[in-house]
C-alpha cells in the first residue's frame, strides 16, 4: 500500500493506517513501543477510548545536536565492561539511547534506609522466541491490527543490576549481574531489531507538528552519521508511523511536507532544488557554535591544562590502567605541594596562602585527575576548608561522565577534629555532583557520635579506623596506605599540609613516596610561615649532611612558576612504594572492623567501612574523558 496520497484539495497527506514492525508480547498481544520509563505507549481507558497521547520531550534539534560522544557512551552502556556510575541527570539523558537493548525485568525494592532502590535489567534478546497465534485477540474499535512476525529470542543472557541512590547526592550505578559478561551480538543488531526512545520521540514530535511521516523520515535521514550515532541506522518510514500512531488516531487533519521539500511521485519526499538540508539549516540557525555552547554549560571555575604541558609529568605519574593492588602492597604515592622561594607553604599557621599561578594550578588539578585519592592532614582541612576535587575540563561534574576523574578525598584526622556541616565546602561540592565525600582516617580512644558517622555516610564518605601506631604514638603511614589499598585505592596524591609533607620527607618514611612534584612560586613569604624543612641528617661522624637530594630530576616552567619533578633515593631496609612486601615481623594492618569505645552512649560499637554499590569509587579508567 502506498504511503502517501492526495486529499480532495490536492494536498499531499500520509496514509493514517499505521504499519508495525511485528513486535509481539509473549501472550500474543501486540507489543507496544515500551521504551522504559521515559515513554508511555498507547493507553486505553476503561471505556475503550484512546487516552491522551503523552507529549514528546525531544525534537528534531536533539537529533542534529546530540550529546557529545554519544556513540561512545552508547557503546559503554551496551557493553558495561566495568562498573558505571552516572549522575541522575546523566542517566535520564543517556539511558533512552540504549533502552532498545535493556529491558527492566523487575524491581528489587528499597533497602531499610529507603535511600537505595534496585532494578534488574536483561538484554532484550533474552526473551524466548515468540510464534504469533493464528487468531488475534479482540482490539478496541478503531484500532488497526498489527502485523505479527516471529521474533527469535533466547539469544543473549546478559543482565544488569542498577542501583539508584538518593541521599546527599544522586547517583545510578550500573553493574553486570551473573556469569554472562558479554553479549552474543553487537549493538547494531539491537538497533536493527528495536528503535530507541530518543528516535521514536523525535519522530513523534515532528508528526505532531503536522508533518508527514515520509517527510519526517527524509529529514531525519539527511545526516546519516548523527542518525547512526543515536542508534538510527536502520530507521524506516514505518517506525515514524508507529511513533505517531496514538496522535494520528486523535488527529485526522491533512499532513504536509517540511518547507523546502516536495513530494516526488515514485521517489517519495525529496528536497527541492536550491535548498539546503533541514539538518544543516538547523545547525546554521544556531546563535552560538555548538562547541562554544558546550563550554558555556561547564561550571565557571572549570580549568584547562594543555596537552603540550602534560608530557613532562608522565614519567612521574601512576599508570592510567593500573590493576588493583595485591594484598600487602602499597599504592603509588605522589607528594606534591606549592612553595615559596624560602620554602614556605603559607604566611602563618592557619592562614590560607595562594602561591600557584594559573597554569600550575591547572596542573595540580590534572594531577588530581590521575590519582584515585587525594590526601591532606586535618590541619589543612580545618584551615583551608578545601573542596579536594578536580576542576579540570573532562572530569566528572566538569563535562565528564559521572564522577570519573574525581579523586577520593582522604583526611588524616586521628582525633576526629574535622566536623561535617552542610556549609562545609567539600560537602557542597558533593551535593553539586562535582566531587566525592572524604574518607576520614581516625584512631581509637575517643567518643564517636553515631550521628556524625551516619551524616558522613549520607554524603558517600566514611570514617576509617586505624589502630597501628609508630613509636611516637602516631598513626603509621604504612598502615594508612595499606588500608587505602585494601579499599581499591591504587594511587594517592598527598598535597599537605606542612606537618604531613615534613613527616613524609623523614628518612623512615621517604621510601613510601614514589615521586615528588613541587611547584616553586617566585616569591618570598618571610619568616613566621609554615615551612618545609625535614629534620637534619648526619653521617657516622656526626657531620651534617643534606636531608634529601632528589634524583631523576626534571624542571619545567609553567607561567611564572617553576615545577620540579623527581624521586627520593631509596633507603636500604625500608618498605618502598608502590609495590613491595612488608618487612618480616611488621605489625599486621587491620583491614576489618575496628572497635571504638563510645563514652557518649556508654557502649562499644563496631564501625566498618562500607562502600555501597551506588557510591562512586576508584575506577580502572582515571583521568579526563
Amino acid at each position: 500500500m502506498s504511503e502517501t496520497g492526495r486529499n480532495e484539495s490536492g494536498d499531499v497527506v500520509a496514509d493514517a493506517a499505521p504499519q508495525h514492525d511485528g513486535s509481539l508480547q509473549q501472550d500474543g498481544s501486540p507489543q507496544q513501543d515500551e521504551h522504559s520509563d521515559h515513554e508511555q505507549a498507547i493507553r486505553f481507558v476503561t471505556d475503550g477510548s484512546l487516552a491522551q497521547t503523552p507529549a514528546p520531550t525531544r525534537t528534531i534539534k536533539d537529533l542534529f545536536n546530540p550529546p557529545r560522544n554519544i556513540a561512545a557512551i552508547r557503546q559503554r552502556l551496551f557493553e558495561v565492561r566495568e562498573k558505571i556510575v552516572l549522575q541522575a541527570h546523566e542517566f535520564d539523558l543517556y539511558w533512552p539511547y540504549v533502552d532498545n537493548v535493556w529491558v527492566r525485568q523487575h524491581r528489587g525494592g528499597q533497602d531499610k534506609t529507603g535511600l537505595y532502590v534496585t532494578d534488574y535489567y536483561a538484554c532484550r534478546l533474552q526473551r524466548p522466541t515468540y510464534t504469533p497465534k493464528l487468531v488475534d485477540k479482540p482490539r478496541p474499535e478503531g484500532t488497526p491490527t498489527r502485523k505479527k512476525q516471529i521474533r527469535e529470542g533466547g539469544k543473549c543472557h546478559m543482565k544488569l543490576k542498577v542501583v539508584r541512590y538518593r541521599g546527599g547526592y544522586h547517583s545510578i550505578t550500573i553493574n553486570q549481574l551473573g556469569d554472562k559478561t558479554e553479549h552474543l551480538h553487537d549493538l547494531d543488531t539491537m538497533d536493527k531489531i528495536k528503535r530507541t526512545t530518543v528516535l521514536m520521540e523525535i519522530a513523534r514530535s515532528e508528526v505532531m507538528q503536522g508533518y508527514m511521516p515520509a517527510s519526517v523520515f527524509t529529514v531525519m535521514s539527511e545526516d546519516e552519521a548523527k542518525l547512526a550515532a543515536s542508534g538510527g541506522r536502520h530507521l524506516n518510514r514505518n517506525d515514524v508511523r508507529n511513533a505517531s500512531q496514538a496522535w494520528r488516531q486523535q488527529h485526522k487533519e491533512p499532513l504536509r511536507v517540511h518547507d523546502g521539500y516536495k513530494y516526488d511521485h515514485g521517489n517519495g519526499i525529496v528536497r527541492q532544488d536550491g535548498t539546503i538540508p533541514l539538518a544543516q539549516a538547523i545547525v546554521n540557525a544556531q546563535v552560538v557554535d555548538p562547541e562554544l555552547a558546550y563550554y558555556a554549560t561547564l561550571p565557571p571555575d572549570t580549568l584547562r591544562f594543555l596537552e603540550e604541558h602534560r608530557s613532562f609529568l608522565e614519567p612521574y605519574l601512576p599508570p592510567k590502567d593500573a590493576p588493583r593492588i595485591e594484598e600487602g602492597l602499597l599504592p603509588y604515592v605522589t607528594l606534591t605541594y606549592a612553595t615559596s622561594m624560602d620554602s614556605s607553604l603559607s604566611l602563618a599557621p592557619g592562614i590560607q596562602t595562594v602561591l600557584s599561578g594559573p597554569q600550575s594550578r591547572a596542573m595540580t588539578h590534572y594531577l588530581r585527575s590521575r590519582h584515585d585519592a587525594i590526601l591532606v592532614g586535618v590541619r589543612t582541612a580545618l584551615a583551608d576548608d578545601p573542596a579536594l576535587n578536580c576542576r579540570l575540563e573532562g572530569a566528572g561534574g566538569y563535562g565528564g561522565l559521572g564522577w570519573e576523574g574525581q579523586p577520593r578525598p582522604v583526611i588524616i584526622d586521628p582525633g576526629a577534629r574535622w566536623m561535617l556541616t552542610p556549609q562545609t565546602r567539600i560537602i557542597r561540592t558533593v551535593a553539586d555532583g562535582k566531587g566525592l565525600a572524604p574518607w576520614v582516617i581516625i584512631a581509637p580512644g575517643f567518643a564517636m557520635d553515631p550521628n556524625r558517622l551516619e551524616a558522613l555516610r549520607y554524603y558517600g564518605g566514611d570514617y576509617v579506623g586505624c589502630t597501628d601506631f609508630d613509636k611516637r604514638w602516631r598513626l603509621r603511614w604504612e598502615a594508612i596506605l595499606k588500608a587505602l589499598a585494601a579499599e581499591g585505592i591504587r594511587s594517592v596524591m598527598i598535597e599537605g599540609g606542612g606537618f604531613v609533607v615534613n613527616d613524609l620527607l623523614q628518612p623512615e618514611h621517604s621510601n613510601l613516596v614514589t615521586s615528588a612534584i613541587v611547584t616553586m612560586a617566585p616569591t618570598y613569604l618571610g619568616q613566621g610561615g609554615v615551612s618545609i624543612s625535614p629534620a637534619p641528617k648526619r653521617d657516622e661522624t656526626g657531620r651534617p649532611q643534606p636531608a634529601i637530594r632528589f634524583k631523576d630530576v626534571r624542571w619545567q616552567s609553567l607561567g611564572e612558576d617553576a615545577v620540579m619533578c623527581g624521586r627520593i633515593p631509596a633507603v636500604e631496609g625500608l618498605l618502598t612504594a608502590p609495590q613491595q612486601q612488608s618487612p618480616p615481623g611488621a605489625p599486621a594492618v587491620p583491614t576489618g572492623p575496628v572497635s571504638f569505645f563510645n563514652s557518649s552512649i556508654g557502649a562499644q560499637n563496631t564501625f566498618q567501612r562500607r562502600i555501597p554499590d551506588s557510591q562512586p569509587g576508584p575506577s580502572p579508567q582515571r583521568g579526563p574523558s
